[in-house]
């Protein structure tokens, strides 16, 4: 008899562990990884979507500030494009343009080309001042971790040898 029941029972169970409600959720992949210093920023893009720098974790980016009315800024423009358009799969640029109407930024983006690349407002240049900038035009380079590893002015060669040293 008990082992009758024995059997009965084991199929029962079965049953009722198929049958029960399935609340029960995922377990958890752990805390997210810390965001670097200098991804802890956030904007608003020309086109007026927000805009989250910690995105760029996990890929080099190199941060283009600009002014719509700056010529050396429109002299590098091209050439943000191009670099945009051969690094693209392994890294990010981000324009970050300040001390101009957004008016006038977007006419910037549209005569010159860069329009491929994403480009924040700073309109208050706290992103500016984040990252210690005081003129235009000046790159910032972000290592995969959000490390800063260059900050300056760079003519087309020096970005160019930066660039093959960042995605190395």
């Amino acid at each position: 008899m008990a082992t009758r029941r024995g059997l009965l029972t084991l199929p029962l169970a079965l049953v009722m562990a198929g049958c029960a409600p399935s609340d029960a959720q995922p377990a958890a992949a752990g805390p997210a990884a810390p965001v670097a210093e200098a991804l802890r920023f956030s904007g608003t893009t020309l086109d007026g979507a927000p805009y989250d720098a910690a995105q760029l974790a996990g890929k080099p980016a190199v941060l283009w500030f600009w002014a719509p009315w700056c010529a050396t800024c429109a002299s590098e423009a091209q050439s943000v494009a191009d670099f945009h358009d051969e690094y693209a799969d392994r890294l990010t640029f981000l324009g970050i343009a300040g001390m101009g109407t957004t008016k006038a930024m977007h006419e910037f983006v549209a005569d010159l080309g860069v329009g491929k690349v994403t480009h924040l407002d700073d309109p208050d240049l706290k992103i500016w001042t984040k990252f210690g900038i005081t003129q235009q035009s000046l790159y910032v380079f972000l290592d995969a971790a959000g490390g800063i590893v260059k900050r300056g002015y760079l003519d087309d060669l020096q970005l160019t040898a930066e660039l093959k040293k960042l995605v190395s």
